[in-house]
């Protein structure tokens, strides 16, 4: 449990550093100086910056830097990410400064939106890198070049009242065997399952580290008219290319998997104003914790994977035009451009602050939902945790 904690931690500092490193790069490309770029939330453990003299110095705890003439570099105690200082919320800037407000519309929205593309871009960079090694892919379709290893049956979905639901069968278990009988792929399972309705079979089951048998009898689905026991099934391998082709089909499925996000994401809002029922499972930072513990138990592939997923969705969310997100801060860029002078900089502050609280609201009812959906799992990471 102690190492699902610490994975969970690099995760999360991997993401939001690299986010925070697309603003600051952008920022320091447009000849703006942050004021501090930093590794982990303060308070500051340490930090390094040039002074007036041209000598590097280091500052520690909260100390007061008067005489830098750069950016502070710094390692803080909290280590979980990121930040840098760009002086989007400063006021009473004067026009002559070399500020953030005073650059072009043009270059504050690159400035703005860095983070979210360096955040596709770190997950195209894994996505790549798990192919050139061996990256968990559905076998159908692949790319001449491919190579597969490890190959399995995996659920992808379960139908509700079905003998798969009672079984408690869950998404992702592998099918390795029915009736001690190895199976070649999904259709090999399809057909013996169908050849044996109504009749209990013994299926062996792999989900995650752990091996098991169920007992399971298959009826006649009535949604595919044929014997089965109500589970939606791929092949699936560790799919692994030569370097020049993992880079394309890196940036392919990069791309692939955005659109995919971006759909659920429009389908979770249209059920939320909608009239639709919301069935969407929405997890937050007890519920990452948790899930990040069961990926780091089927390997570092998986992890690599998830963190790949995370970091778009991560840029997604970043990008809604909502305040106090990047999103937010754009959507005001845009009113700028259409009024022909900016919003008056107290309002603005005032909306991302009241953004920011709302913000915070969501993640405190997610947490709550999270403690009841992986109550027992949370309980087993925290005693980890405290001892």
């Amino acid at each position: 449990m102690f190492l699902t904690l610490i994975i969970f931690i690099l995760v999360l500092s991997l993401l939001v550093f690299v986010h925070e490193l697309g603003h600051f790069l952008s920022a320091r490309k447009f000849g703006l100086r942050p004021e501090e770029f930093g590794f982990g939330f303060p308070p500051r453990a340490w930090g390094i910056y040039k002074a007036k003299d041209g000598t590097w110095k280091t500052v520690k705890g909260k100390k007061k830097v008067e005489d830098a003439v750069d950016t502070i570099y710094s390692v803080n105690w909290l280590p979980l990410g990121g930040f840098v200082k760009l002086g989007e919320d400063d006021a009473d800037i004067g026009p002559e400064a070399n500020h953030f407000h005073n650059k072009p519309i043009w270059q504050r929205l690159i400035m703005l939106l860095a983070g979210v593309t360096m955040n596709v871009v770190l997950a195209a960079a894994l996505i790549t890198f798990g192919f050139m090694i061996g990256l968990p892919q559905v076998t159908e379709g692949l790319h001449p070049s491919a190579r597969i290893s490890e190959q399995k049956i995996q659920v992808v979905s379960v139908l509700k009242a079905t003998p798969a639901e009672e079984a408690e069968l869950k998404i992702g278990d592998a099918i390795i065997s029915i009736n001690n009988e190895n199976l070649k792929n999904s259709e090999h399972l399809q057909a013996l399952t169908a050849a044996n309705t109504g009749q209990e079979l013994i299926y062996v089951i792999k989900r995650a580290d752990q091996v098991f048998e169920k007992q399971i009898t298959p009826i006649t689905i009535e949604e595919t008219g044929s014997g089965g026991i109500g589970i939606g099934i791929v092949d699936t391998g560790l799919v692994r290319y030569p370097i020049h082709i993992a880079i394309w089909e890196g940036i392919k499925t990069t791309g692939i998997t955005l659109v995919a996000i971006l759909m659920a994401f429009f389908e979770l809002f249209k059920a939320m104003f909608g009239a639709s029922t919301l069935s969407a499972e929405i997890a937050g930072p007890v519920g990452i914790a948790v899930i990040t513990g069961q990926v780091a138990r089927m390997g570092f592939v998986y992890i690599l994977q998830f963190t790949a997923i995370l970091s778009i969705n991560l840029a997604i969310i970043n990008a809604l035009p909502f305040p106090a997100l990047d999103g937010g801060r754009v959507l005001f860029l845009i009113i700028e451009k259409i009024k022909g002078s900016p919003v008056k900089r107290e309002i603005e502050g005032t909306i991302h602050y009241i953004g920011f609280a709302l913000l915070m609201l969501l993640v405190l009812v997610v947490t709550f939902k999270d403690l009841a959906r992986f109550g027992d799992s949370f309980k087993a990471l925290w005693q980890a945790i405290v001892g």
